[in-house]
């Protein structure tokens, strides 16, 4: 495979494009813009293999592993924020995904592009986030060539870690160690070379499709309400009256007050209120069920002889 970077379509001159600096500004956006529109349809024409990372990525955390981006520039700094946002989302331990950034988080703020053309330096670092068969490693790179994170992916096959990719390029080397290989064929960009903008905007779309996937499947989301959230500010603690309203069918005024009783547990609310549980009842049931709100009142419903109802007095669906 071996593709020389002048082969790469990311790397193509898109003279389609009239020169930008010869533009009044609301032109130059509007060419950007349009140029733009055509990452949605990129990105849908490779949703069978986003299902496939899916679906593996969750077999992999449900068995006790973690997922792992790792990238280089853009595109594992991309990798970085969605890892920093599945904690106060989605409420899982911050070492269950991770990212993992060519050069170290100082990279964030400063480029430190020397470092992507190190494949040992990617099987080192993976190493030092010490590697496990149960852990899924999504290996992030528009190229598709990246050897940092070649060296990585190979790395994770070597323990029988389930591998991923992610890149903007058809046919990718990536996928010489990818169980799922994405290739989302984004095109050349506004200016050449730069991938920090097509390319950036499908892999950060991508991104939100795994971890949001994932988390569904683990049971962190109930009638696409975020019910696993971690109420850590005003804001928050306000949304999450309004989810245990919405999820439980009851009034404001209700709702903050099992709130409160589940002490601040959304999920164990929403039980508490839908099925008439206490709340070491609600808390025993989503340890049971592995936190699957709706197993949940799904077994409750069956696990108690009389009739269980809701705070209105209509029976517990």
């Amino acid at each position: 495979m071996n593709q020389k970077l002048s082969q790469l379509n990311t790397e193509q001159w898109n003279t389609h494009i009239p020169p930008l600096e010869t533009l009044d500004t609301m032109a130059m956006v509007s060419w950007i813009n349009a140029e733009d529109q055509s990452v949605a349809h990129a990105v849908q024409m490779v949703l069978p293999q986003i299902a496939q990372a899916i679906d593996l990525a969750s077999m992999a955390l449900e068995g006790g592993g973690r997922m792992l981006y790792v990238g280089a520039g853009t595109s594992g700094r991309l990798g970085l924020l969605d890892a920093a946002e599945c904690p106060p989302t989605f409420n899982v331990q911050s070492d269950m995904v991770q990212g993992i950034l060519a050069g170290g988080e100082g990279a964030l703020k400063e480029a430190r592009e020397g470092v992507e053309d190190s494949p040992e330096a990617g099987a080192e670092d993976l190493a030092s986030h010490g590697i496990r068969a149960q852990d899924v490693v999504v290996g992030l790179a528009a190229s598709g060539r990246t050897p940092y994170v070649l060296g990585a992916l190979q790395a994770a096959r070597e323990v029988g870690a389930a591998t991923i990719s992610l890149s903007c390029n058809p046919e990718p080397e990536l996928a010489l160690f990818s169980d799922v290989t994405i290739a989302v064929d984004t095109g050349p960009e506004v200016i050449l070379g730069s991938t920090r903008l097509k390319a950036g905007s499908a892999q950060k779309m991508i991104l939100n499709m795994i971890s949001t996937g994932v988390m569904v499947r683990l049971g962190k989301t109930y009638r696409n309400l975020m019910i696993d959230m971690r109420a850590t500010n005003e804001k928050l603690i306000e949304r999450a009256r309004r989810i245990v309203m919405l999820a439980a069918d009851i009034e404001y005024d209700r709702a903050t007050q099992v709130l409160n009783e589940a002490k601040g547990v959304s999920k164990a609310a929403i039980l508490m209120a839908r099925c008439d549980l206490s709340r070491a009842e609600a808390t025993a049931l989503l340890t049971e069920v592995r936190g699957h709100l709706d197993r949940a009142i799904a077994m409750a419903s069956r696990r108690y002889p009389a009739p269980m109802v809701q705070q209105d007095g209509t029976p517990c669906p």
